[in-house]
């Protein structure tokens, strides 16, 4: 492709749709059952509208912003992903672009690169947890994250295990061996491009975990891990606040929509929390996250920092999600299509759409700072839920 730079994140999806393998790709769309919470993600965006200024608009604008104590030099944040085999850096090539455009980048404990090259690439990495193993493991796999030099700790919690997507769900192999290539062979050889970039990285794609390896072990496969994942105890509050307790440091909880779970991670210490739907591949049925941060925000915001995730597609969308509330907004597919269509660089790209999409919305709406976005910056529709997780349950959806 002789012009490798895209101008929207759209473009980007349509640019890994056509490199990626079919499995692949579909492992990045994803979703769960019917995919009504993965389509109403990007829809509660489309349904909000803006009530912008024409005259004495602001020249000079500062999209800057701080999160669990870690600038920002706009309000996004890279959300943790699982295993990235869309490109051979990974989320390495993330990271680096994070850094380059100074914002935080979010580690999943599943990722197939480890805490700490990923550390090295940014210094302003967040790992992230889910509850897996003892509370032993759970210690020694935090710990790692430290030592290899996390700012912060972020505990996913939004998983009920469900299964099965109406439009079927792509085939991932266990561990990429003579089987696997014999079976996805026919449609890695229709992505030359993809198998190409491989081939050059001398690597072939690790579907393992290694941020999950016990000491002296080795790193378990994907769907070893999750097996595991599976058969953890569920974790209560109590345990919550003795993992915040035990890392001492910046600590988001990610998966609230409830404003009683809202009211929950603050009792338990959290400094953050992420009003999210883990990107619709959670319950489906679950309203888009910015559907219920008006009023999670307006409950807690002044105790404890509210960002947001899902459906993010546009600069215009994070600033939607900052005037209900949000202090940022953090971003999953949007960048994973980006590090498909162009490693790096196309992450960076990714981040360049937003920061510009974010800045001509902020001086659309006659502001000069992006903390200085309100409520009545948004029109928004008048069927939207007011609360959901209250006593009232006439206000519950």
């Amino acid at each position: 492709m002789a012009n490798q730079w895209f101008e929207t994140v759209a473009e980007a999806q349509r640019r890994a749709k056509r490199r990626l393998p079919k499995s692949v790709y579909g492992a990045l769309i994803a979703g769960s059952e019917r995919g009504w919470t993965v389509e109403d993600n990007t829809r509660a965006y489309a349904e909000l509208g803006f009530a912008p200024h024409v005259a004495g608009l602001q020249g000079e604008r500062d999209l800057s912003t701080t999160v669990m104590g870690q600038p920002l030099s706009m309000p996004v944040m890279i959300s943790p992903t699982g295993v990235q085999a869309v490109h051979p850096d990974g989320e390495v090539a993330v990271a680096r672009a994070a850094a380059a455009r100074g914002i935080t980048m979010g580690l999943s404990s599943f990722a197939s690169k480890s805490v700490e090259e990923v550390a090295a690439a940014s210094p302003q990495t967040f790992f992230q947890m889910y509850w897996v193993g003892s509370r032993d493991v759970l210690v020694q796999r935090m710990e790692r994250a430290r030592k290899a030099g996390a700012v912060g700790l972020i505990m996913t919690l939004d998983w009920s295990f469900s299964n099965g997507r109406d439009w079927g769900s792509p085939a991932i192999p266990e561990k990429v061996n003579l089987k696997a290539a014999l079976q996805f062979g026919p449609e890695v050889a229709l992505r030359p491009q993809w198998l190409a970039t491989w081939l050059r990285s001398g690597a072939i794609p690790d579907l393992t975990t290694p941020n999950l390896t016990p000491p002296g072990g080795t790193a378990p496969t994907f769907f070893g891990a999750y097996g595991e994942w599976m058969g953890t105890p569920l974790p209560t509050w109590d345990d919550v606040a003795w993992l915040r307790e035990q890392w001492g440091g910046p600590f988001m909880l990610k998966g609230v929509m409830r404003v009683d779970d809202a009211h929950r991670a603050v009792d338990a210490g959290c400094t953050a929390i992420s009003v999210s739907n883990h990107g619709g591949n959670n319950l489906d049925g679950t309203p888009a996250p910015v559907r219920a941060l008006p009023a999670i925000a307006k409950a807690v915001g002044h105790e404890v920092e509210v960002v947001t995730d899902g459906g993010i597609r546009r600069g215009s969308d994070v600033v939607k999600a900052l005037a209900l509330g949000a202090k940022a907004a953090m971003i999953g597919r949007a960048y994973l299509w980006g590090l498909a269509a162009n490693g790096q660089a196309g992450v960076e790209n990714v981040l360049d759409i937003l920061r510009s999409g974010i800045d001509s919305a902020v001086l659309g709406l006659g502001h000069r700072d992006v903390k200085d976005l309100r409520p009545e910056d948004v029109v928004v529709p008048a069927n939207w839920p007011r609360v959901l997780g209250t006593a009232d349950q006439k206000d519950v959806v």
